[in-house]
């Protein structure tokens, strides 16, 4: 796996969980392949947590670009591309 930075790990995580964001997008921006993500998940995850995530997204088409139609369209997470010390809690 990469060496990753403060923050990487949850917004992975974050990105894992999310219906649109597709393995490819994770793997483009952090190098994480899908199933590198899946061995991350499953090592940061509560085992109920992680068995919920594994059946959520098996075969679940928005989770991978060739299965997914041009109609599902891209995800859009508001706190994506806004720097950590500018967020508002």
């Amino acid at each position: 796996m990469t060496d990753l930075v403060e923050g990487d790990l949850d917004r992975i995580i974050e990105m894992a969980w999310e219906d649109r964001t597709p393995f490819e997008a994770i793997e483009l921006q952090f190098g994480l392949t899908e199933p590198q993500v899946i061995k991350l998940m499953r090592n940061n995850l509560k085992p109920g947590s992680f068995k919920r995530w594994r059946e959520r997204v098996t075969g679940r088409a928005t989770k991978h670009l060739q299965l997914r139609e041009f109609t599902v369209g891209r995800g859009y997470c508001a706190t994506q591309y806004k720097a950590p010390q500018y967020r508002q809690r």
